[in-house]
């Protein structure tokens, strides 16, 4: 194998970080329209939304190649090795965000069933993609300290997710106490709608924080900030 040059693979190693956060400023756009989507029932945004997730998914495929290409062709050691390692996981965390979008979409399109049950997990989905896109900020900016407060606002959306599926299921149990008209087929399926939805919120912000806790990774080597 010849040697490549440092000049070489260090412009290797920025692409590969620009690389990633244009990835992440894709699936944050497809994640804007998804909470847009479900806020307004807007069903042609949804299907858009949908029908994008192949465009995130040859985005992740590509560049999860370019990784491999970094392992096998350069062999890098110590920093460099771990920030290729940490941004090959951040591409699977992005990926899965994307995949969350598509969720989002598919559960916009019964938005109009889902008002039924009045509760807005819309706002916290904002929270959510914040979290992550500022988590991106802090991998392209080798920020440790960004890193470090990103776990502590994960806590505090996961409160306010847990308090809206409680909100959910307390509205529930009063509708069937009050004898509500409602077909209690379909109450049910937006009652499940809406819990998985504020589930997805929650994985999304969970990613951001492995974002954050790889990027720490490549800063700080600590080999269990990797998971």
């Amino acid at each position: 194998m010849i040697p490549v040059p440092r000049e070489e693979f260090q412009q290797s190693l920025d692409d590969l970080r620009a690389d990633v956060a244009e990835m992440g400023e894709l699936v944050l756009g497809r994640l804007d329209d998804a909470l847009d989507a479900l806020e307004r029932g807007d069903d042609d945004l949804a299907r858009a939304v949908i029908d994008g997730d192949d465009a995130v998914n040859d985005r992740y495929l590509r560049l999860e190649s370019e990784c491999i290409d970094l392992f096998a062709l350069q062999q890098p050691v110590a920093g460099d090795l771990r920030l290729v390692a940490a941004s090959f996981k951040i591409l699977t965390d992005l990926e899965r965000v994307g995949d969350l979008a598509t969720n989002f979409g598919r559960y916009a399109l019964g938005a109009d069933d889902a008002r039924r049950v009045d509760v807005d997990v819309v706002n916290v989905g904002r929270d959510a993609r914040d979290l992550v896109a500022d988590a991106l900020d802090a991998y392209a900016a080798a920020d440790a300290d960004a890193c470090h407060d990103i776990a502590a606002r994960d806590d505090e959306i996961d409160a306010l997710c847990q308090a809206a599926s409680e909100r959910v299921v307390r509205d529930l149990i009063e509708r069937e106490a009050d004898d509500d008209p409602w077909d209690t087929e379909a109450l049910m399926d937006d009652v499940s709608r809406l819990l998985l939805t504020i589930r997805d919120v929650e994985r999304v912000a969970d990613h951001g924080v492995n974002v954050a806790a790889r990027t720490l990774y490549a800063v700080e080597s600590d080999p269990a900030l990797v998971y």
